[in-house]
């Protein structure tokens, strides 16, 4: 993928050829997608033909990782015509969850993982010269996290902010870093409960970010990045341990 190629396209950045076991990597690929807002509730995956192509694997691969994602209840796929493989998937609530499972060690090195590759791609992001549509898709994704009305559909909005500031990235393997910070972040909050103040304070952080990134202040993106990441690291340490 080109930087230019999927530029305001979440599934087209996100999704990529497959790496070692086909079946199992697109059932992850597709599964942390959907688990990170990349597609809701109620939206139609790509045509088969189109998927396939983009993760670099056979149709029947394919239609074996989307009846992996229908037996685990994230999909449903809808026959004839105006058929198609539909999200199924709600985010749940945070804190209502079974226990996080990374804790102690694997917990800071989750946490540390985030804080390293997180900066860096807000940093590249402003260092870009960026494009109407991309600074307006910018802006929309952090509209739709202080416009999220529920505990889950902010953390959904949450994460397609994350993964937009890393599309816009340009780099392909920062974008791969990111969504694995984000899935590892996932599992962590929502082991714990909604905080109020906490959400306040993520709407200022998220904002500070792309106000920088905007500008084109490089250092500053990254300053309010890191001092996001280390909120929620702070938050997550607590609460978890």
């Amino acid at each position: 993928m080109t930087t230019a190629e999927g530029a305001t396209d979440l599934p087209h950045a996100i999704l990529r050829h497959t790496v070692g076991n086909p079946f199992e990597t697109t059932v992850e690929q597709l599964a942390t997608a959907i688990r990170l807002g990349v597609f809701v509730d109620g939206d139609q995956l790509p045509p088969e033909r189109e998927l396939a192509e983009r993760m670099g694997v056979a149709r029947n691969t394919l239609r074996d990782a989307i009846a992996a994602l229908r037996d685990a209840g994230l999909v449903t796929t809808r026959r004839g015509r105006g058929g198609g493989t539909v999200v199924t998937y709600a985010a749940p609530t945070p804190g209502s969850g079974a226990p996080a499972v990374r804790r102690g060690a694997t917990l800071l090195d989750a946490l540390d993982f985030r804080r390293v590759v997180e900066p860096g791609a807000a940093w590249l992001a402003a260092s870009r010269g960026l494009s109407g549509d991309q600074r307006a898709w910018l802006v929309a994704s952090l509209r739709e996290t202080t416009e999220a009305d529920d505990p889950g559909g902010h953390r959904l909005a949450d994460s397609r902010l994350h993964l937009a500031i890393a599309t816009l990235s340009g780099s392909p393997m920062l974008i791969e870093a990111v969504t694995r910070a984000q899935a590892a972040l996932g599992e962590l909050l929502s082991a714990i409960p909604v905080l109020r103040t906490n959400i306040q304070h993520s709407h200022d952080q998220h904002r500070a970010v792309v106000d920088a990134i905007l500008a084109g202040a490089a250092d500053e993106a990254r300053t309010a990045m890191e001092e996001h990441c280390d909120a929620t690291s702070a938050l997550l340490r607590g609460l978890i341990g």
